[in-house]
């Protein structure tokens, strides 16, 4: 968990502009994957959407806990870079530029696309995040009740 960092203040503000940046926390999440996803083909395409679907399933239930609690909660599509749930904006939360702030991560390009080198699993990652007003032990426990289901 991270509180938003000066770096990505202003991109954060952009796409979530009614949030309050000094309670909000970004949860930054990496999936290894079983492929290295620079590449391409079916085999790349399957674990990406294999990938995509767990995040989307935890960060929907992280953030439902949150809402019935009263708190503040989202998390960005992977593919589209857009929010989920406050959808008035058409705005991209820069994934990978803001994982590598948040984490210290390197990143490289590939053709037009900019990758994240985790640095066990190098390109083999799956980044994606959730945003949250909530306090940090009411996170904690939706997390929890998430990664049980």
């Amino acid at each position: 968990m991270h509180t938003v960092p000066p770096a990505i203040r202003r991109e954060v503000q952009s796409v979530f502009p009614k949030a309050n940046l000094e309670q909000l926390l970004i949860v930054p999440t990496c999936q290894h994957a079983i492929v290295d996803l620079v590449n391409t083909g079916e085999r790349v395409e399957g674990e990406k959407d294999r990938l995509l679907e767990r995040f989307m399933a935890w960060a929907k239930v992280v953030c439902d806990q949150l809402s019935t609690a009263g708190h503040w909660a989202d998390y960005i599509d992977p593919c589209s870079g857009l929010p989920m749930i406050h959808t008035d904006l058409n705005v991209v939360y820069p994934e990978v530029s803001a994982l590598s702030v948040l984490m210290g991560y390197q990143t490289s390009n590939a053709g037009c696309c900019k990758v994240l080198l985790h640095p066990a699993w190098g390109s083999a990652v799956y980044p994606a995040s959730l945003f949250t007003e909530a306090p940090l032990d009411a996170l904690l426990a939706a997390i929890q009740v998430a990664n049980a289901s």
